[in-house]
């Protein structure tokens, strides 16, 4: 099968933003639903995000984990994005799974994420973190500058809204390094 036959997927989600979100994270695009613990962000119980999340924040890697039903706990996430104004969305609105996968290496975006609308809609987010390498060549080049070094912000322009871009290493758990190396970098974002 050629890419032009493999199906389009629209993500599955609306963006998640919180009143006075001052923070936007950025993955590419969710894995297949039959990887998901919930249907929300960050949802395989092999990616790392909400463990860098319970370091940061909890002080425990599992504080965002319900081990009783062995998935995230949706609600306790919610209540961080919102207390901490944490919004969260991908690049990728619409893709081709070149390999039937969630990898970024073998994902088309046919179409990206509109970063300046949604800026448009919350002027108050003004930190911008992706969360790997594709979904971070996407909005650099949305802003007109180079793919940052990871964990060095760059201040650019999306539309008409000023912005610092961060690039973090991956949460995935193919990216190698360790889940504290990762919270550490991502510490940063958040003056900890």
């Amino acid at each position: 099968m050629n890419n032009e036959q493999t199906p389009i997927e629209r993500h599955p989600w609306l963006p998640y933003v919180p009143e006075g979100a001052r923070y936007l994270f950025l993955g590419t695009f969710p894995p297949q639903e039959h990887r998901w613990s919930m249907a929300f962000y960050y949802p395989n119980r092999t990616n790392d995000f909400w463990r860098i999340m319970g370091l940061i924040f909890g002080g425990d890697r599992n504080a965002l984990w319900d081990n009783e039903l062995n998935r995230f706990n949706l609600d306790a996430i919610t209540s961080l994005l919102d207390r901490e104004r944490i919004a969260l969305w991908d690049t990728g609105m619409a893709v081709r799974r070149l390999k039937g996968n969630a990898s970024d290496k073998f994902l088309e975006i046919v179409e990206p994420i509109d970063l300046a609308a949604l800026l448009d809609k919350n002027p108050t987010i003004t930190q911008v973190i992706t969360t790997g390498e594709k979904a971070t060549g996407i909005i650099a080049a949305q802003a007109g500058v180079e793919i940052p070094v990871i964990g060095v912000p760059v201040k650019c322009r999306v539309g008409c809204h000023d912005i610092t871009l961060w690039r973090m290493p991956s949460s995935s758990r193919a990216y190698p390094l360790a889940l504290e190396k990762k919270a550490e970098a991502y510490r940063k974002i958040f003056g900890l």
